[in-house]
């Protein structure tokens, strides 16, 4: 199994980094003491016997640890054998990633990899590009090249960062360029927050759309988080996020936490055993037929407290599933499926799924049951999604399958849902609108024309980037001109015969 590298830029990348980093711990049952490994209803890491080198390896670096299989039960234990978390932290203000040092996880992370500066980008993109990018440049690669050289089979680099501001739009977007062009075979996993609706700085739009098309052209696949969406999710559901550790990171914890365990079920497949395993690659070759067209909407369960099941049997699996693939679970405004029941109070019995709108179409999907679900209820369910929701004719059979046998700490099993839909184009025609009424009136952009390297054509070149992979999405909804039968030619022809004098 591979490793990954986690590249927090921004304040809010390194405020989910923040939660992160203990959730994984709480995956391995790893507590400040051996004691609080069975509070709360923890379950067992030794039940499923982790061999450290093909698991825990995934995040952390433990090349100073001597036995091959080794259990971590505390803190102590890896102060004492110096296990490295694969960690890049960067941000231009000190404020968030001060934390680090501070908690009681300071020894994980490595000095080197610690990036700040005063002051910050002041929201602005070209700041965190241009001027931070090529001022930081050095230092940034020499830190990622120096924890890849540590992985013994890198799996793929994980960003987080803001969409919204200016170091995690600006400064994670030349990361990104400089990740395609330094590790081109490796892939780049980007997990960004999108503003959009709930923008809390002016030039957000600005920074969203100049952002977006490094997204296009250098991403391997993208997860987006809407801020609205993980809002009414937290109004909705009591969100667990409480932690063994000292929290890191204060603000948005229960937002927080739901990007992190959603990370958490997305790279469970390259970390633990299953009997129907994939690891993240896979995802990128089921679910992205065309290059630029890697946007996924994302959802899983259980999230909140009110979804956690009392016992596990067919019904509540089930049950799972269908919340799972609804529209309340989506970490995007915008459903790719809407889930209809009926008696939904009663039974949950699924009665039909269909399009959210008459124009929308499902490239492919992807479940990961974890836990006790069995490879018969993975079927049942992925024929259920392959009959009642209409995907393109040519990819209506592409839904992947993966199982886990690993649940959620303190979860019997979960399920995770991936969809590639057209409903993406929700997201690009929000944030398209706002940016273009912001440039009719040129509202704010002497603030980027300053910063040396931008040029205004910037702002109409990621417009027209994002124009095209919305188009590109609308083609795929017009029918496959290859299924009409061809036209039969007339042969009701009068020939003249010529006759060679």
């Amino acid at each position: 199994m591979g490793e990954f590298i986690i590249v927090q830029v921004g304040q809010c990348g390194n405020q989910i980094g923040g939660s992160l980093w203990p959730s994984i711990l709480e995956e391995y049952n790893i507590s400040k003491s051996d004691h609080e490994n069975f509070k709360n209803g923890l379950i067992n890491a030794s039940k499923y016997c982790y061999e450290i080198k093909e698991s825990f390896n995934s995040f952390f670096d433990i090349s100073n640890v001597n036995c091959n299989n080794y259990s971590f039960s505390n803190l102590s234990d890896l102060k004492r054998n110096k296990v490295k978390a694969r960690a890049i932290c960067i941000d231009m203000e000190e404020k968030v990633v001060s934390r680090f040092s501070k908690s009681d996880l300071k020894f994980l992370f490595d000095k080197k990899a610690i990036i700040t500066n005063y002051p910050g980008s002041a929201n602005n993109w070209a700041e965190g590009y241009f001027s931070h990018g090529s001022k930081y440049k050095e230092k940034i690669l020499e830190s990622i090249v120096s924890c890849a050289e540590g992985c013994d089979n890198l799996h793929g680099f994980v960003l987080l960062y803001s969409m919204g501001g200016g170091t995690g739009s600006g400064l994670g977007s030349y990361i990104l360029e400089q990740l395609e062009d330094f590790f081109p075979n490796i892939d780049r996993f980007v997990a960004c927050v999108y503003s959009t609706g709930s923008e809390d700085v002016i030039t957000a739009p600005y920074n969203m759309m100049l952002a977006t098309q490094h997204l296009i052209e250098y991403a391997t696949c993208v997860f987006p988080f809407e801020n609205r969406a993980l809002q009414e999710i937290t109004t909705r559901k009591n969100i667990a996020c409480e932690s063994k550790f000292s929290s890191i990171s204060s603000p948005f914890e229960d937002m927080n936490s739901i990007v992190v365990n959603l990370l958490l079920n997305i790279t469970s497949g390259s970390r633990f055993t299953g009997q129907m395993n994939f690891d993240v690659n896979a995802i990128k070759t089921n679910m992205v037929p065309f290059p630029k067209m890697h946007f996924l909407s994302s959802s899983f369960s259980p999230i909140g407290i009110n979804d956690w099941p009392t016992v596990s049997s067919n019904s509540t699996r089930e049950k799972n599933f269908l919340k799972a693939c609804s529209k309340d679970n989506q970490m995007m405004t915008f459903n790719p499926l809407v889930l209809k029941f009926q008696n939904e109070m009663l039974n949950f019995e699924l009665f039909e799924i269909l399009f959210a709108d008459v124009g929308q179409a499902v490239i492919s999907g992807m479940l990961l049951g974890r836990g006790d679900y069995t490879l018969t209820d993975m079927r049942k369910y992925i024929k259920i999604l392959q009959k009642k929701t209409p995907f393109l004719d040519w990819s209506d059979k592409c839904v992947k399958m993966g199982l886990c046998d690993v649940p959620p700490v303190g979860h019997a099993f979960s399920m995770l849902s991936l969809f590639n839909s057209s409903s993406v184009i929700n997201l690009f025609d929000c944030m398209s609108s706002k940016f273009q009424t912001l440039l009719n009136k040129k509202a704010h952009t002497h603030h980027y024309t300053s910063i040396e390297g931008f040029d205004f054509d910037f702002f109409y070149e990621c417009q027209n980037t994002v124009a095209d992979i919305r188009e590109m999405y609308e083609e795929i909804k017009i029918p496959d001109t290859s299924t009409i039968p061809r036209l039969q030619p007339n042969i009701n022809y009068e020939y003249k015969k010529f006759e060679i004098e």
